[in-house]
């Protein structure tokens, strides 16, 4: 069989770990199977390059590069020495580590000087947690005697539109097969996820999710017979373990509902980041790095349905609920088109809407960190003309009941709301779309943790429901 396995920071994390995910692909190779991996940088890197150069973006510390880059080779160098048995592979990675991060470290420096942090240079740093974590990867398979190589994305053919930094699949797809296809009978290919170019050699970021972007890009090139991401978890879970300890594995979902879950913050995976392999019915598997014989959760492109209506619940905090009132809106036109305007000039991304009937009152949740300054901006907006009254709630939590049983079956929302009001929680708003397969509500903060466990018996998502 052919597979794409994609390995993330938690998996990376020290030199064990990167031994271990050595040896699982050895035994994936050993029995005769063709692998590509796709790995992201060692755990907690990438925000350490970025914070650093932020730091040094806005003061000059050229002394302070020295220390940091000093810290990343230890951290490098510690997993080497335990990832890479073979001596002269140990020798031969360090050697590369060391040319790498000369290299960053002339970028941290021009940053310094410059006292900008650009997009441009922000790609650039970033993109070396996964540089960094490739060659190290690379060294511990060549350590347990199979050919390896190690790749970019961009050398690989992810290249991106110089213009509008957008994806030509087909036309990358095609360089991928060009590339990889000759040498996977006679290597392993470890590339570097979340990293692509444009066409003059810029570095280019894939974004967030962008190491199972990768892996779901390349996937979809080779047309491979399973897509895995390994992760320090089972698969995918009717809610989190931690707020419903009885949680149950769901062996196998929709694409449709892995979005809704992980849109609405089960964090196991980013959901479009692996919709080239959906479009191209490539499997999605998600499973446990430490029980590899544990079969985890496929995801797979086309609706399923069976005896749940419920699939699972999900829980999203550090929110918070703005509200935009008066009746100086009503019958105006334009009013949620400004407001929507704010919201995207400042980068903010709408969680739910809602608007009543009587056009005088708009209730929109976003993140925590935005409101204040959302807040503002929209009074701000519509000082001149009309008169709003701009209030927020900060203590307030979402939460979503997702699944595709759901569609078109009279009474669901009654249960969920008739379970919440029996155990006297109130919610506060409420959003459906027209799918019918998400229905998604707003309640306090203090009531969050009570409203998932109450709804995961009501619909007997536990293991001893």
């Amino acid at each position: 069989m052919k597979f794409v396995m994609k390995f993330g920071g938690a998996s990376l994390a020290n030199g064990e770990k990167i031994r271990h995910v050595a040896q699982l692909l050895k035994k994936y190779h050993d029995d005769g199977n063709e692998i590509v991996v796709i790995v992201s940088a060692l755990f907690g890197v990438t925000d350490k390059l970025i914070a650093n150069a932020a730091k040094i973006s806005r003061k000059d510390k050229t002394k302070h590069i020295d220390e940091f880059i000093e810290s990343i080779k230890e951290l490098h160098y510690d997993a080497i020495a335990v990832a890479i048995t073979d001596k002269n592979i140990k020798k031969e990675t360090i050697k590369i580590i060391d040319d790498k991060l000369k290299y960053l470290k002339r970028a941290f420096i021009g940053i310094c000087y410059l006292g900008e942090l650009s997009t441009r240079s922000i790609d650039y740093i970033s993109s070396y947690g996964e540089r960094l974590s490739v060659p190290i990867v690379n060294g511990a398979i060549r350590s347990l005697g199979i050919e390896s190589g190690s790749y970019t994305g961009g050398e690989i053919g992810i290249i991106v539109n110089n213009s509008k930094n957008q994806l030509e699949f087909e036309t990358i797809y095609e360089r991928i097969n060009a590339k990889l296809n000759p040498v996977l009978k006679s290597e392993i290919p470890v590339i570097a996820g979340f990293i692509a170019e444009n066409k003059d050699g810029i570095v280019k970021t894939l974004g967030r999710g962008g190491s199972d972007f990768s892996a779901s890009i390349v996937g979809s090139a080779l047309k491979v017979d399973e897509i895995i991401l390994w992760k320090e978890v089972h698969g995918i879970m009717t809610s989190d373990p931690k707020i419903v300890p009885d949680a149950k594995l769901i062996p196998k979902i929709s694409y449709i509902e892995a979005m809704e879950l992980s849109y609405f913050g089960a964090k196991v995976l980013h959901p479009l980041s692996i919709e080239p392999a959906i479009k191209k019915k490539i499997p999605v598997r998600v499973k446990n790095i430490f029980e590899p014989d544990f079969d985890g959760t496929l995801i797979v492109s086309n609706n399923i349905h069976d005896k749940d209506v419920v699939r699972a619940i999900s829980l999203i905090d550090e929110v918070s609920l703005l509200n935009i009132s008066g009746v100086g809106m009503f019958g105006v036109p334009g009013v949620i088109a400004r407001v929507f305007t704010v919201l995207a000039n400042a980068g903010v991304n709408i969680i739910m809407i809602s608007q009543g009937s009587s056009e005088a009152n708009i209730s929109i949740v976003i993140d925590d960190a935005y409101i204040d300054l959302i807040i503002s901006e929209i009074v701000l907006e519509f000082e001149n003309d009309i008169p709003l009254k701009v209030t927020k709630d900060k203590d307030i939590s979402v939460i979503a009941v997702v699944g595709l049983g759901m569609t078109g079956l009279p009474g669901v929302s009654g249960r969920v709301f008739s379970a919440l009001g029996n155990n006297h929680i109130n919610v506060i708003m409420i959003s459906q779309g027209s799918s019918q397969h998400n229905i998604s509500f707003v309640v306090k903060e203090k009531d969050a943790i009570n409203s998932v466990q109450i709804l995961s018996n009501e619909f007997k998502l536990g293991c001893n429901s």
